[in-house]
């Protein structure tokens, strides 16, 4: 060792511990800035996959989130929000189409989960009751009722329950549907409770209280809920 580095070395010694130059500690079980990076990639790399996207458009996506839109809309979907932001009509189709396949596999599921939910309350309940809960369709979904209203609604709405207060005031007989039910029959009584169903119209059928499973979605008719439909021709088409 040279005589000027052994000098150095041997005041490096001499210095108090405060004194001396830091020394940066890396602990073996926290990832490096570059590991941590990459698992976000890989991570960001999957959900576009899983919404059809590149990693271009699920990038552009979190800047839309991270802008007014994510500020309007905080749940809104990323096929939504590219659509909406679409900057030419092809994109937009694009986007409309990738959002009608993934819906189309979203009630495809909602269904056989449904079929899954009635078989377990046959053999479990066989004799207990419960709220209605309609059959599918070999075609799709089915609405229940010749000539009555379906009512679509959904929790934490408001103009739900005005709607249906003014539904009940006229008489009108209809089949309720609560959208993202969870296939929850609490949830569904409570809904009920809350917007002033009355239980005898309940009883008597002029009333039913049923479990969406899907079927607002495969119905594919435009707006927001509420919703009051009505089979006409063959079609079910909107009145409300």
């Amino acid at each position: 060792m040279k005589h000027g580095a052994l000098c150095v070395l041997l005041i490096l010694m001499a210095l108090p511990a405060w004194a001396q130059p830091p020394t940066r500690q890396v602990s073996a079980n926290q990832p490096s800035q570059t590991s941590q990076s990459q698992m976000e990639q890989s991570h960001d790399q999957r959900l576009a996959r899983e919404w059809g996207l590149t990693n271009e458009e699920w990038a552009r996506y979190g800047e839309l989130m991270d802008g007014p839109l994510g500020i309007y809309s905080p749940n809104i979907d990323p096929l939504s929000a590219l659509g909406i932001e679409a900057p030419s009509e092809q994109e937009q189709r694009r986007y409309a189409e990738l959002q009608v396949q993934a819906e189309a596999q979203r009630v495809e599921k909602l269904l056989a989960y449904q079929r899954a939910y009635d078989e377990a309350w046959q053999r479990l309940y066989p004799d207990a009751q419960r709220v209605s809960l309609p059959d599918a369709t070999p075609g799709g979904m089915s609405v229940i009722g010749s000539g009555r209203a379906a009512l679509f609604v959904k929790d934490d709405c408001a103009r739900c329950g005005l709607l249906v207060q003014r539904l009940q005031k006229t008489g009108t007989e209809f089949d309720l549907y609560m959208v993202d039910s969870g296939q929850d029959d609490a949830r569904i009584r409570d809904l009920a409770k809350r917007m002033q169903i009355d239980p005898a119209r309940v009883r008597s059928g002029s009333i039913t209280l049923n479990h969406d499973g899907g079927r607002w979605l495969s119905l594919g008719l435009p707006g927001d809920l509420p919703a009051v439909v009505h089979r006409v021709n063959g079609q079910w088409q909107r009145q409300q």
